[in-house]
């Protein structure tokens, strides 16, 4: 294949946006024109999800195209699997595409490389903020973690997020023409703060959104397992919040996605002008979801489906398929994101490194089982059944997800069997890892059952002073 005829590659990803914030897929309270585009030029595969739902460990997962519990990045810390493991950027750079990334990485060291030829990270956006003067953004004192909604201290177009999209269109403008790209252009919103524009909250008023849901194990948020509530105890207490209060940090979440979208429009206006959508694949995603009040929860880390599944739209070049072929189409095969890195080569003719795990999401093969591992939670799922095991305590969960999309039914014992066979392979999974939840019979946990109280005794609401800019995770 030509320098002159290989595809280019958009990757855009947002951090920490739920499957069912996009009103081409069904939520008629969300404003997302761009996404909508996409899903209906494109294909949305409907059953994504994150094996890891925590920033790092996914980010990992993309970069290398291993299941987390695979590459052994299951939390934000320590030196990335990428410092020892093939890299997408790294595979289409030796394959002579220019290779950018934009934004939140996450990666550690933070300034690592990683395979791309050039890396801009939102340290580059602070020190322009500060140089130029005038607000800074996240004066506003609500940390990286809290859920409460607040206003941007800044002018819209002095946000993160419009700089992630300006610098995306500065790349395509000034790249080299002769060889391919791939772009990763990195949003961090709308991880929390929830703190769009001010214009972005006031759309939304009078909208009526949708309402957090409750289960048979979740009505109340002391009934809800404590293994499964640390991290919103640790994180950003949203089980305190009244009605009215949740469904007021909801408003804000949908301000900060439909900010990101609005920009989008401004990345494909320029895609279309220079003629770049012909030959361009666009690939959007979100490396983990967010709970929003849903059985009482907030944040990630756990496998219920508001922190694990999430958005993920493919939309293929222009002038690679015809539009009648599969534009608009939904397909439900459970995909991760660790098909982003072999679907990526297959796509550019490169083969994938040894190693990878995931499938060409174009390609014939399909998983029926998805194993998840993110700190002390494990997932499996398997033709609909999801079994969730924390090894704070033991607890579990179980779903039939086709009866029960929003795992409202705990079903460990009116189903017994399907319970008991989904600890098996989770079992048997911990046991070829060597991993010290792995029992004789069945996983078993590592760790005491905390109180509510030593949950909330290890807060941590993402804390940083508004002067400290050494590290890209400052939202």
């Amino acid at each position: 294949m030509s320098q002159s005829s290989r595809p280019n590659f958009l990757l855009i990803t947002t951090d920490q946006q739920r499957f069912d914030t996009l009103r081409a897929a069904g939520n008629q309270s969300i404003w997302t024109p761009h996404l909508d585009w996409l899903c209906d030029t494109g294909i949305r595969f409907s059953n994504c999800y994150a094996d890891s739902p925590i920033c790092a460990a996914s980010r990992a997962t993309i970069m290398t195209g291993q299941h987390a519990w695979h590459h052994g990045q299951l939390g934000n810390g320590g030196i990335s699997p990428m410092s020892r493991l093939p890299t997408l950027p790294g595979t289409l750079t030796e394959a002579g595409y220019q290779t950018r990334a934009i934004g939140k990485m996450h990666f550690h060291p933070m300034q690592a490389n990683y395979g791309f030829e050039h890396i801009q990270l939102l340290t580059e956006y602070y020190r322009e903020m500060q140089r130029y003067g005038g607000p800074q953004p996240k004066e506003h004192g609500v940390g990286e973690n809290e859920m409460v909604p607040v206003m941007t201290t800044t002018d819209e177009t002095r946000t993160s997020t419009h700089w992630t999209t300006q610098a995306s269109i500065d790349f395509l403008e000034s790249r080299d023409p002769t060889r391919p790209f791939m772009l990763w252009s990195s949003f961090t919103k709308p991880h929390p703060p929830f703190d769009a524009p001010l214009s972005y909250w006031e759309i939304y008023d009078g909208i009526t959104l949708p309402e957090p849901v409750f289960g048979d194990w979740s009505q109340d948020p002391d009934q809800v397992p404590l293994g499964f509530a640390g991290p919103t105890r640790m994180l950003n207490n949203i089980d305190r919040f009244s009605p009215e209060q949740v469904m007021a940090a909801r408003r804000a979440y949908y301000a900060c996605i439909s900010h990101v979208d609005y920009n989008l429009g401004l990345l494909f206006a320029r895609l279309r002008e220079m003629d770049l959508l012909e030959n361009t694949w666009i690939i959007f995603t979100s490396d983990h979801g967010e709970m929003l009040g849903d059985h009482h929860l907030g944040a990630k880390t756990i496998f219920c489906e508001g922190a694990s599944h999430i958005p993920f739209l493919v939309r293929p070049p222009s002038g690679s398929w015809s539009p009648d072929e599969r534009a608009g189409s939904v397909d439900d095969r459970l995909a991760c994101l660790a098909d982003l890195m072999p679907t990526i080569l297959a796509e550019a003719g490169v083969a994938a490194p040894a190693g990878c795990d995931g499938n060409s999401l174009f390609g014939e093969e399909r998983r029926e089982t998805l194993i998840g591992a993110c700190d002390k939670f494990h997932m499996v799922l398997d033709r609909g059944w999801k079994y969730q095991f924390c090894e704070e305590g033991g607890d579990e969960l179980l779903f039939h997800l086709p009866d029960d999309p929003m795992e409202q039914k705990n079903c460990m014992k009116s189903h017994p069997d399907e319970a008991g066979r989904l600890r098996g392979v989770l079992n048997h999974s911990l046991r070829e890892r060597k991993h010290p939840a792995a029992g004789e019979k069945r996983p078993e946990p590592t760790k005491p059952m905390p109180t509510i109280a030593q949950q909330r005794s290890k807060a941590w609401p993402g804390f940083h002073h508004p002067s400290i800019r050494d590290a890209d995770i400052l939202h």
